[in-house]
């Protein structure tokens, strides 16, 4: 067989199980001993006589009992059929008890007519119903007339035949009465339209319960044979009871008995209850039913039959008789009626199958489906019009070629595995089936020569198929595109996160995950943010194209580089299999320092060069390291890289993690504090250098320990400039921010009630004074809750941070002083933001910063760059405050510089609220005075000095005092 034959062919179906051969085999030993019984004679006449009356009578009453039986415990259509047959029976069983009474009980010949004779001609009447029953129905009244008909062809013919045998001499008796001579042709025609029912109704049985049926059709066709030779002159006056003629009784009745369970006990032949559950067998290719050639001969054999039975009369030289000729007219005449209908129906058919036929031609030729009908050979016997189209190929082409010539050679075994599977299985089960494969496309479509994805339905058609295909070209590349974005990066084209993962989960946990020198280098473009804020973002966009494309013309062939979002990029650089530790790490260092120069190079964009930085982390796929470890820790060494100077390579080491977790150990902490309220707010005074007196609090936040110290937050506010690993800790800060707010508003406003009407100044970061939470109406609703004056809030600007664009800022704090509150500039003299923010903000307050105080006195280039912002600041009409002011020689040389305000341990440092209210009570610290005679300079938290002693080390050394991160807890 060809290929294409070998793809069509199927297996042949799986038969049925073999039903049980023991009831075939009881039945066949029950009829046979009963007809050996009957050619002996049974032994004896008495027995003979018992035995031929008794016995059929028990025959027939077990095959009503059957049908009856079988009739109420099975619910079908064909009930009542049984129901007919068990009473039919049972007048059959009657019918041989009265004759064993005459001839066995009372000894006596059986009269005639009897009692019996009414039974045996009952026996007719239901069973031709039952068969009508059983018979498929006509749904047209041309169908009922050609059914009646048919009934009349056969029994007509039989009734000459029979009449020109036998029937006319049984009609001539002489001697007989009325009765007798009804009684002797009543069962001779009662059997002619028994058998004509059988007979016309076999070729119209119904397709349900076909064993059953052709039972009990066979033991009826038994039984009417039996009557007619019964009935024959050669046998009736010769019959007795015993006789072998009773063995063909016996077996229609035992033939009736079995009839309604054999459909049941054949496990070939499944039971379907509802009729419209039936599913049409399929017939093998070019065959026609056995059963309808033969219905449709029944016409004219019936009418052969009748003209055979004129012929006989002919041929005795016996003068026609008058019963024959009516009825071979009727025939004839029924012959003609029913030739004359079935005309008219066949012209009907005709006619709707040719209309049909021109609406199923006008759905093919005009469905832009391409259909296609494949031999069991596989050649294509039919192509539809719409090939051309599709395919760009003419059908009459493609007709003759062998389908598998057209299929795509690595889509062919697929194809013919699917259709083979499809062929084995159930029609039922699965009626059709989808089959998608590259077909080749012909010269007149558009994109020429070619191979065109095709999508089919199939089904079964007489052994072979029926292809409904149509073009999914445009769909298959749509799908394929779809993958390609969902896997790949919209701006730059390189693989995405997804597919970057994939890749490194293969790779590590793949057949290569032995290669240890398998590397991840993670990269970051340094100043892009800047790039995007200076020049715009389409520019930003432009460069980020020419760092991909640099990054995948840098690495191998068989590496991988991919972005992973914004600026951060990536690249999979897969191992030689080389064991030595040093020589992976030189090797995948010398190609990230390659990638590394390469990225930083001048890029141009729009006619100016534009550079950038990158910072890359490399991470080893060490033993034990899962695919999202990998990248974690090649993460980790990347930020490793921006933290220690940006534009350099890092190693991942082990340590990066420890302080990963260091980091999330100290979040926790930090939430855990600001839930269970652990911080407390202590406040510290600012004090007017030239009389001591105290002008304002500014407030800290210190976090109580359990073992009672109170420590500052800054370890905990250590946070970084950007990255994942200072998300958890900025959203601590900026809650922590706002609680020192709120704590601080709340105590100011209770001391102003108290009669300390002093203002308190809060520390925000420019970051956390831009929040959308911190905005000036959320600050009045604030103030106004507490009851606070707006002019008693200061807000110190800190962390200067020159990403934070100044026109945002600006106007914020303009709103704010439309409100009333203050401004200060914490941190003045560090940083390089801090002359740009003093020309631009509009400042009430500028505090030093204590880089500046720590060496005013020692240094006289410092001396002189504080004199100078203290000129400044007065020439702009701010207020000064020094931080820091820790000694005495340090508070004379500030106010001999000009700076009004000053706090430090050289007055008092962060104080609780107890003691608060006890310094604002007192309302002044006492100053340093040189100028005095005699009078002691006292410092808070020093010895004191004499004026006029010389001035020793003690005099100028720094006092015995506590850090400024650690306070000892007030007593309450």
């Amino acid at each position: 067989m060809s290929a294409p034959g070998a793809m069509l062919s199927r297996s042949p179906a799986q038969a049925g199980g073999a039903p049980s051969p023991v009831p075939q085999v009881a039945l066949a030993v029950v009829c046979g001993g009963y007809a050996v019984g009957s050619a002996v004679g049974w032994g004896s006449p008495r027995v003979a006589v018992i035995m031929g009356d008794f016995g059929l009578s028990v025959a027939a009453l077990v095959a009503a009992v059957s049908c009856g039986l079988y009739a109420r415990r099975y619910a079908s259509p064909f009930r009542p059929a049984w129901v007919l047959f068990a009473l039919s029976s049972g007048m059959a069983g009657l019918g041989n008890g009265v004759w064993g009474w005459y001839e066995v009980v009372q000894g006596a010949a059986v009269p005639s007519p009897s009692l019996a004779d009414f039974c045996f001609l009952l026996f007719a009447p239901p069973a031709i119903v039952g068969l009508l029953v059983l018979a498929k129905r006509p749904v047209t009244r041309a169908g009922w007339v050609c059914l009646g008909l048919d009934a009349w062809l056969i029994a007509g013919s039989l009734l000459t035949l029979s009449w020109s045998l036998a029937l006319a001499h049984t009609a001539h008796f002489q001697g007989r009465t009325v009765a007798q001579s009804a009684l002797s042709l009543a069962y001779p025609l009662l059997d002619i339209v028994l058998v004509s029912m059988v007979l016309a109704l076999h070729f119209r049985r119904s397709s349900m319960h076909r064993s059953a049926i052709n039972t009990a059709i066979a033991a009826l066709a038994l039984t009417v044979l039996c009557d007619a030779l019964f009935s024959s002159p050669l046998l009736h006056d010769h019959y007795r009871s015993g006789q072998i003629l009773d063995a063909g009784w016996f077996a229609g009745s035992m033939l009736f008995a079995y009839a309604p369970w054999v459909g049941r006990r054949s496990g070939a032949e499944p039971v379907v209850e509802d009729p419209r559950q039936a599913v049409r067998r399929p017939q093998p290719p070019g065959s026609r039913p056995i059963a309808g050639s033969l219905a449709a001969l029944t016409p004219y054999l019936a009418a052969a039959v009748c003209t055979l039975g004129i012929l006989t009369n002919v041929l005795d030289g016996r003068r026609i008789d008058r019963v024959v000729l009516f009825t071979g007219c009727a025939v004839v005449l029924a012959l003609v009626v029913r030739q004359g209908i079935m005309l008219l129906d066949n012209i009907t058919l005709t006619q709707e199958l040719a209309q049909k036929e021109n609406h199923f031609r006008s759905l093919v030729q005009g469905s832009s489906d391409v259909i296609m009908i494949a031999a069991p050979t596989g050649v294509l016997r039919y192509v539809s019009p719409a090939a051309a189209g599709v395919y760009g190929r003419d059908a009459e082409e493609l007709v003759g070629s062998e389908l598998a010539s057209l299929i795509h050679p690595e889509d062919l075994g697929r194809v013919v595995h699917e259709v083979r599977r499809f062929l084995a299985a159930s029609p039922e089960a699965e009626p059709t089936t989808r089959i998608e494969c590259r077909f080749r496309a012909g010269g007149q479509r558009a994109g020429g020569d070619g191979w065109l994805n095709v999508e089919s339905t199939v089904n079964r058609h007489h052994g072979g198929l029926i292809f409904n295909s149509r073009d999914v070209t445009e769909r298959v590349r749509l799908q394929a595109q779809l993958q390609h974005n969902a896997s790949h990066d919209a701006l730059t084209d390189l693989p995405n996160r997804a597919l970057f993962t994939e890749r490194v989960t293969k790779a590590v946990t793949g057949r290569r995950s032995t290669d240890h020198d398998t590397a991840v280098l993670y990269i970051d473009l340094d100043g892009f943010k800047q790039v995007n804020d200076t020049i715009g973002h389409q520019a930003g966009d432009e460069l980020l194209i020419q760092a991909a494309r640099r990054l995948a013309e840098s690495v191998r062939a068989g590496d991988i580089a991919a972005r992973l979002g914004g600026d951060e990029f990536a690249a999979l650089i897969t191992g030689d299999g080389t064991r030595d530790h040093a020589a992976r790490e030189f090797r995948i260092l010398e190609i990230a320092d390659r990638l590394r120069v390469r990225l930083s190079e001048p890029y141009r964009i729009d006619g100016r060069d534009v550079r950038v930085a990158a910072s890359i982390g490399v991470a080893f796929a060490e033993p034990g390291v899962s695919p999202a470890g990998l990248l974690r820790n090649a993460d980790l060494a990347m930020y490793r890289a921006k933290q220690a100077g940006k534009g350099r390579v890092e190693l991942y080491a082990p340590q990066m993690q420890d302080e990963v977790a260091h980091r999330a150990e100290l979040a926790s902490k930090l939430r855990t504090a600001l839930q269970d309220g652990e911080f407390a707010l202590l406040h510290q005074p600012v004090v007017e250098l030239a009389s001591g007196r105290i002008t304002a609090v500014a407030a800290h936040a210190r976090w109580r320990s359990a073992e009672g110290i109170l420590f500052t937050p800054a370890e905990f506010l250590r946070v970084g400039d950007r990255g994942r690993l200072t998300d958890e800790g900025g959203e601590r800060a900026a809650e922590l921010g706002r609680w020192q707010l709120e704590e601080a508003v709340e105590q100011a406003a209770a001391r102003h009630r108290a009669g300390h009407q002093v203002p308190v100044a809060v520390r925000l970061s420019a970051r956390r004074l831009l929040d959308r939470a911190l905005t000036p109406k959320a600050i009045e609703a604030l103030l106004a809750r507490h009851g606070l004056p707006s002019g008693a809030l200061v807000l110190e600007l800190s962390e200067s941070d020159p990403r934070i664009p100044l026109d945002d800022l600006e106007r914020r704090l303009v709103a704010l002083r439309r409100l009333g509150v203050r401004t200060a500039l914490d941190g003045f003299g560090s940083g390089y933001a801090a002359m740009s923010a003093l020309r631009r903000l509009p400042i009430d307050v500028l505090r030093l910063d204590r880089g500046l105080i720590d060496g005013v006195v020692e240094s006289a280039r410092l001396h002189k760059i504080t004199a100078g912002l203290l000129r400044i600041t007065s020439d702009l009409g701010m207020q000064s405050v020094a931080e820091g002011v820790d000694l005495p020689e340090q508070v004379l040389a500030l106010r001999s510089m000009g700076c009004t305000h000053g706090m430090g341990l050289a007055f008092s440092g962060p104080l609780d609220e107890p003691r608060l209210r006890r310094a604002l009570t007192r309302g002044s610290y006492p100053v340093p005075d040189l100028t005095g005679q005699g009078r002691a300079v006292v410092l808070s938290g020093s010895r004191p000095a004499r004026h006029g002693a010389a001035p020793g080390p003690e005099a100028l050394a720094h006092p015995p005092l506590r850090p400024n991160s650690e306070t000892s807890v007030p007593p309450t």
